[in-house]
């Protein structure tokens, strides 16, 4: 789960980790509310959106009057964004946040991951933020700088202190710094995150490091023990196929190719994708619904796929193990019958009663192609999306 930044820094806030005064507002007018509750003769206004990169969309802007303010607000609210980061989606901006301007003396980078190469909680540091961290790592892999906890031992101050002398930093900031490392790990793990990103972390003017610019991903495994943050997420910035099918307890990514993808099992939906691909075609999905492939799932993992307008066939491959073959091929058939599908339909039957399975699928009298295992299926669905 993704958290907007205005959300993120609250979250900051109630760990300790200091962050620039700042405030939401829905309305040019709320805007510059809030820039003149803030005080000062310098703000910046800062679009609202699941991604990073705004502030080469437009989204991110220092101004100088309450004017500009509200112009600056005007021109992002209601508007969608892309981004280099947004996966080729216009997000809906809906709120910006106004927060007070920041003399930088330096920008550094901070973050708190999951590393499974170290099966350990990480912290990834560069003096050099600001700027995309994959860049720093290929053009100055010297200047990265991990920490592995070990998570027997938690989090040890010292280990912080290394790490800011490592960057450069004076005693100061290296104390603030362990604050803000110590402050993170209790983040990181009283709240299931998965990712948490400071970028930059700057040094104002008083010496001070100030988190200007946070991240946030929570594990959404741990949601049902977080329900505060849950009630964070914004629906508005998902891609609406993939929150419909969250809500059918379907596992659902949109890709961008045109045969889509139903399959039980997330193993075997990677290697029919891959499959497609090794023929030729392009997946539009990846879908598992899971090894319980009933009736009621189908019907609605073909409406998630018939959601996307540029599907031109669709390619079911489902094991049955814990279901039987039978049973799967009558909710295919159901599901076909009610959803109305009007594209090729390959499905590939293997397992438990596959015999019954195919023979049920064979006299249904809809246009459904069978397929004797997952090549034919797969070669079936491209020569079938090519028309």
């Amino acid at each position: 789960m993704n958290f907007h930044e205005y959300q993120a820094k609250e979250l900051f806030v109630q760990f300790g980790i200091p962050v620039p005064q700042g405030t939401i507002a829905s309305t040019p007018d709320a805007a510059v509310e809030v820039a003149r509750q803030i005080g000062g003769d310098q703000w910046v206004v800062k679009a609202q959106i699941h991604a990073g990169g705004r502030g080469k969309a437009g989204g991110v802007k220092v101004v100088k009057t309450l004017t500009q303010v509200r112009d600056s607000a005007a021109k992002m609210l209601g508007t969608r964004m892309e981004t280099y980061q947004s996966g080729g989606r216009a997000l809906p901006v809906n709120v910006v946040l106004i927060t007070e301007a920041t003399e930088i003396s330096k920008e550094l980078y901070l973050s708190m991951l999951v590393d499974r190469a170290s099966r350990a909680v990480t912290f990834i540091a560069s003096p050099m933020g600001g700027v995309d961290i994959e860049q720093v790592a290929n053009d100055h892999p010297e200047k990265i700088f991990t920490v592995e906890v070990n998570f027997m031992q938690s989090l040890q101050p010292f280990e912080c202190r290394k790490l800011g002398f490592s960057m450069g930093l004076g005693a100061k900031q290296t104390a603030q710094l362990a604050k803000i490392m110590m402050a993170m790990f209790n983040l990181f793990n009283q709240c299931d995150m998965s990712l948490i990103e400071l970028n930059p972390l700057v040094i104002n003017s008083a010496g001070d490091l100030v988190a200007l610019d946070g991240k946030l991903n929570c594990d959404d495994n741990a949601l049902f023990r977080q329900s505060r943050l849950e009630a964070m997420r914004d629906v508005s910035q998902d891609d609406p196929l993939e929150a419909q099918a969250a809500k059918h307890d379907l596992n659902y990514v949109s890709l961008d190719g045109n045969i889509a993808c139903m399959v039980n099992g997330a193993g075997l939906a990677m290697a029919t994708m891959d499959v497609i691909k090794l023929y030729g075609g392009e997946p539009a999905n990846f879908l598992d619904v899971g090894g319980g492939a009933t009736t009621e799932r189908v019907t609605e993992a073909f409406k998630l796929i018939l959601g996307n307008d540029n599907v031109r066939a669709i390619l079911v491959n489902i094991f049955g193990g814990i279901v039987r073959c039978d049973l799967i091929a009558e909710g295919i058939i159901a599901a076909v019958k009610e959803v109305g599908i009007n594209i090729p339909v390959v499905v590939r039957l293997e397992g438990t009663n596959v015999e019954r399975g195919r023979e049920l699928l064979k006299s249904s009298n809809l246009s459904i192609i069978p397929a004797s295992d997952l090549a034919d299926g797969a070669q079936k669905a491209v020569a079938a999306a090519n028309g």
